[in-house]
Protein backbone atom coordinates (compact mmCIF):
# COMPACT_ATOMS: atom_id res chain seq x y z
CA UNK A 1 0.00 0.00 0.00
CA UNK A 2 1.07 3.25 -0.56
CA UNK A 3 2.24 5.28 2.70
CA UNK A 4 -0.13 8.45 1.79
CA UNK A 5 -2.53 6.00 1.47
CA UNK A 6 -1.94 4.23 5.03
CA UNK A 7 -1.71 7.40 6.35
CA UNK A 8 -5.10 8.53 4.74
CA UNK A 9 -6.71 5.25 6.76
CA UNK A 10 -4.91 5.25 9.75
CA UNK A 11 -5.04 9.40 10.48
CA UNK A 12 -8.63 9.82 9.12
CA UNK A 13 -7.21 12.47 6.52
CA UNK A 14 -7.17 13.16 2.56
CA UNK A 15 -4.39 12.77 0.40
CA UNK A 16 -3.49 16.08 0.23
CA UNK A 17 -3.08 16.78 4.27
CA UNK A 18 -1.48 13.40 4.05
CA UNK A 19 1.04 14.85 1.80
CA UNK A 20 1.57 17.53 4.19
CA UNK A 21 1.60 15.54 7.17
CA UNK A 22 4.83 13.80 4.95
CA UNK A 23 6.63 17.05 4.50
CA UNK A 24 6.36 17.98 7.92
CA UNK A 25 9.23 14.66 8.36
CA UNK A 26 6.55 13.65 11.30
CA UNK A 27 5.94 9.88 9.63
CA UNK A 28 8.80 7.18 10.33
CA UNK A 29 8.82 3.72 8.57
CA UNK A 30 11.13 1.49 10.50
CA UNK A 31 12.55 4.49 12.55
CA UNK A 32 12.95 6.87 9.06
CA UNK A 33 11.78 9.57 8.25
CA UNK A 34 9.77 9.47 4.55
CA UNK A 35 8.30 12.03 3.12
CA UNK A 36 7.24 10.57 -0.16
CA UNK A 37 3.84 8.96 -0.04
CA UNK A 38 4.71 6.57 -3.22
CA UNK A 39 6.39 4.70 -0.92
CA UNK A 40 5.19 1.06 -0.52
CA UNK A 41 4.89 0.39 2.74
CA UNK A 42 3.54 -3.09 3.98
CA UNK A 43 2.60 -5.36 7.33
CA UNK A 44 6.12 -6.37 8.31
CA UNK A 45 7.22 -2.27 8.65
CA UNK A 46 6.56 -0.57 11.25
CA UNK A 47 4.90 3.26 10.17
CA UNK A 48 4.22 5.74 13.05
CA UNK A 49 3.26 9.19 13.67
CA UNK A 50 4.91 11.60 16.14
CA UNK A 51 6.72 8.39 17.50
CA UNK A 52 3.71 6.43 17.98
CA UNK A 53 2.64 3.65 15.85
CA UNK A 54 0.02 3.57 13.29
CA UNK A 55 -1.95 0.30 12.35
CA UNK A 56 -4.74 -1.43 10.06
CA UNK A 57 -5.23 -3.85 11.99
CA UNK A 58 -9.20 -3.14 13.64
CA UNK A 59 -10.72 -1.80 16.40
CA UNK A 60 -9.69 -0.70 19.07
CA UNK A 61 -10.84 -1.12 22.88
CA UNK A 62 -9.36 0.66 26.21
CA UNK A 63 -9.55 0.58 29.78
CA UNK A 64 -9.56 4.13 31.77
CA UNK A 65 -9.24 4.35 35.54
CA UNK A 66 -12.02 7.84 35.48
CA UNK A 67 -10.96 10.64 37.79
CA UNK A 68 -13.26 12.71 39.18
CA UNK A 69 -14.07 16.09 37.31
CA UNK A 70 -13.89 15.14 33.94
CA UNK A 71 -16.66 14.35 31.52
CA UNK A 72 -17.90 11.42 29.27
CA UNK A 73 -17.80 13.92 26.31
CA UNK A 74 -16.39 14.56 23.44
CA UNK A 75 -16.36 18.33 24.15
CA UNK A 76 -17.91 20.20 27.11
CA UNK A 77 -17.41 24.24 27.78
CA UNK A 78 -17.01 24.40 31.55
CA UNK A 79 -15.47 20.91 32.02
CA UNK A 80 -12.41 18.31 30.91
CA UNK A 81 -13.38 15.65 29.15
CA UNK A 82 -11.91 11.89 29.02
CA UNK A 83 -10.92 12.30 25.88
CA UNK A 84 -7.78 15.05 27.09
CA UNK A 85 -6.51 12.02 28.46
CA UNK A 86 -5.89 9.86 26.16
CA UNK A 87 -2.68 10.12 23.74
CA UNK A 88 -3.71 8.23 21.04
CA UNK A 89 -4.28 8.46 17.04
CA UNK A 90 -7.64 9.43 16.11
CA UNK A 91 -8.68 9.42 19.75
CA UNK A 92 -12.54 11.55 18.50
CA UNK A 93 -13.01 7.97 16.83
CA UNK A 94 -13.42 6.58 19.76
CA UNK A 95 -16.88 6.26 22.11
CA UNK A 96 -17.54 5.07 25.95
CA UNK A 97 -19.34 2.11 26.23
CA UNK A 98 -21.10 3.19 29.57
CA UNK A 99 -20.83 6.91 30.58
CA UNK A 100 -19.65 8.01 34.37
CA UNK A 101 -21.06 11.33 35.82
CA UNK A 102 -18.31 13.51 36.42
CA UNK A 103 -17.68 13.19 40.20
CA UNK A 104 -17.71 9.44 39.45
CA UNK A 105 -14.56 7.29 39.20
CA UNK A 106 -13.30 4.25 37.97
CA UNK A 107 -13.56 1.70 35.17
CA UNK A 108 -14.40 3.67 31.61
CA UNK A 109 -14.01 1.59 28.59
CA UNK A 110 -13.28 3.55 25.43
CA UNK A 111 -13.59 1.67 21.78
CA UNK A 112 -14.73 2.16 18.21
CA UNK A 113 -16.31 -0.88 17.41
CA UNK A 114 -20.19 0.07 17.92
CA UNK A 115 -21.32 -3.26 17.95
CA UNK A 116 -19.05 -4.04 20.86
CA UNK A 117 -20.30 -1.72 22.87
CA UNK A 118 -23.94 -2.15 21.74
CA UNK A 119 -23.77 -5.77 24.30
CA UNK A 120 -22.48 -3.28 26.91
CA UNK A 121 -24.59 -0.84 27.08
CA UNK A 122 -27.83 -2.42 25.83
CA UNK A 123 -30.47 -2.70 28.29
CA UNK A 124 -31.59 -6.36 26.98
CA UNK A 125 -28.48 -7.67 27.15
CA UNK A 126 -28.42 -6.71 30.93
CA UNK A 127 -24.27 -6.54 31.43
CA UNK A 128 -24.22 -6.11 35.25
CA UNK A 129 -22.33 -3.25 36.70
CA UNK A 130 -20.30 -3.10 40.22
CA UNK A 131 -19.94 0.00 41.66
CA UNK A 132 -18.70 0.81 45.26
CA UNK A 133 -20.62 3.48 46.71
CA UNK A 134 -20.30 5.73 49.95
CA UNK A 135 -23.15 7.23 51.65
CA UNK A 136 -24.23 10.21 53.71
CA UNK A 137 -26.76 8.04 56.38
CA UNK A 138 -26.02 4.88 57.27
CA UNK A 139 -28.00 1.83 55.26
CA UNK A 140 -30.71 0.75 56.80
CA UNK A 141 -31.52 -3.14 56.83
CA UNK A 142 -34.36 -2.44 54.24
CA UNK A 143 -31.99 -1.54 51.73
CA UNK A 144 -30.88 -4.42 50.11
CA UNK A 145 -34.87 -6.17 49.99
CA UNK A 146 -35.44 -2.98 48.53
CA UNK A 147 -33.16 -2.97 45.58
CA UNK A 148 -33.79 -6.80 44.88
CA UNK A 149 -36.85 -6.34 44.64
CA UNK A 150 -36.65 -3.11 42.46
CA UNK A 151 -37.25 0.21 43.43
CA UNK A 152 -39.03 2.94 41.11
CA UNK A 153 -37.31 5.95 40.21
CA UNK A 154 -38.93 8.79 40.19
CA UNK A 155 -39.68 9.69 36.39
CA UNK A 156 -39.95 6.10 35.26
CA UNK A 157 -42.98 4.06 34.57
CA UNK A 158 -41.17 0.75 35.34
CA UNK A 159 -39.17 -0.19 38.99
CA UNK A 160 -34.99 -0.96 38.49
CA UNK A 161 -34.47 -4.55 37.50
CA UNK A 162 -33.25 -6.81 40.51
CA UNK A 163 -29.92 -5.82 41.95
CA UNK A 164 -27.71 -7.03 44.40
CA UNK A 165 -25.93 -4.96 47.37
CA UNK A 166 -23.41 -5.99 49.14
CA UNK A 167 -22.92 -4.11 53.10
CA UNK A 168 -19.02 -3.43 53.37
CA UNK A 169 -19.77 -0.66 55.85
CA UNK A 170 -22.11 1.38 58.16
CA UNK A 171 -21.67 3.57 55.09
CA UNK A 172 -20.07 1.59 52.65
CA UNK A 173 -21.43 -0.96 50.04
CA UNK A 174 -21.31 -2.74 46.88
CA UNK A 175 -23.80 -2.47 44.24
CA UNK A 176 -24.78 -4.62 41.38
CA UNK A 177 -27.14 -3.46 38.36
CA UNK A 178 -28.06 -4.61 35.76
CA UNK A 179 -28.73 -1.35 33.54
CA UNK A 180 -28.02 1.92 33.24
CA UNK A 181 -30.16 4.53 33.39
CA UNK A 182 -29.37 7.79 34.00
CA UNK A 183 -28.14 8.86 37.73
CA UNK A 184 -29.10 5.15 38.17
CA UNK A 185 -27.27 4.59 41.73
CA UNK A 186 -27.92 8.15 43.44
CA UNK A 187 -31.58 7.89 42.18
CA UNK A 188 -31.91 4.07 43.96
CA UNK A 189 -30.67 5.50 46.82
CA UNK A 190 -32.53 8.78 46.86
CA UNK A 191 -35.46 6.54 46.70
CA UNK A 192 -35.13 4.44 50.15
CA UNK A 193 -34.25 7.89 51.53
CA UNK A 194 -30.56 8.22 51.32
CA UNK A 195 -27.80 9.73 49.30
CA UNK A 196 -24.72 8.60 47.87
CA UNK A 197 -21.49 10.63 48.70
CA UNK A 198 -19.23 9.36 46.34
CA UNK A 199 -19.32 6.65 43.76
CA UNK A 200 -16.75 4.43 41.83
CA UNK A 201 -17.88 1.54 39.43
CA UNK A 202 -15.19 -1.55 39.87
CA UNK A 203 -16.30 -3.86 37.29
CA UNK A 204 -18.40 -4.20 33.95
CA UNK A 205 -19.81 -7.64 33.59
CA UNK A 206 -16.62 -9.64 34.50
CA UNK A 207 -14.13 -7.29 33.34
CA UNK A 208 -12.46 -5.63 36.78
CA UNK A 209 -10.57 -2.52 37.00
CA UNK A 210 -7.02 -2.75 36.74
CA UNK A 211 -5.75 -2.33 40.34
CA UNK A 212 -2.44 -0.87 38.88
CA UNK A 213 -4.09 2.40 37.09
CA UNK A 214 -3.89 5.32 38.74
CA UNK A 215 -6.76 7.99 38.02
CA UNK A 216 -5.99 9.25 34.82
CA UNK A 217 -4.39 6.56 33.04
CA UNK A 218 -5.38 4.07 30.95
CA UNK A 219 -4.28 1.27 28.87
CA UNK A 220 -5.81 -1.42 26.22
CA UNK A 221 -7.27 -4.23 26.84
CA UNK A 222 -6.17 -7.86 26.11
CA UNK A 223 -8.11 -9.74 23.90
CA UNK A 224 -9.20 -11.97 26.86
CA UNK A 225 -10.37 -8.92 28.43
CA UNK A 226 -12.44 -8.11 24.95
CA UNK A 227 -13.76 -11.60 25.20
CA UNK A 228 -14.93 -11.21 28.38
CA UNK A 229 -17.63 -8.81 27.08
CA UNK A 230 -17.77 -9.96 23.59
Amino acid sequence: MRLDKFLCETLGVTRKQAGRVLKSERVTVDGEVIKSGAVKVNEHEEVAFEGRPLTLSGPRYFMMHKPAGVVCSHEDAFNPTVFVLLDEVNAEKLHIAGRLDADTTGLLLLTDDGQWSHRITSPKHQCSKTYRVWLVDPISPETAPAFKEGVMLRGEKQPTLPATLEKVGDYEALLTIQEGKYHQVKRMFAAVGNKVDALHRESIGHLVLDEHLEPGEYRPLTDEEIALLG
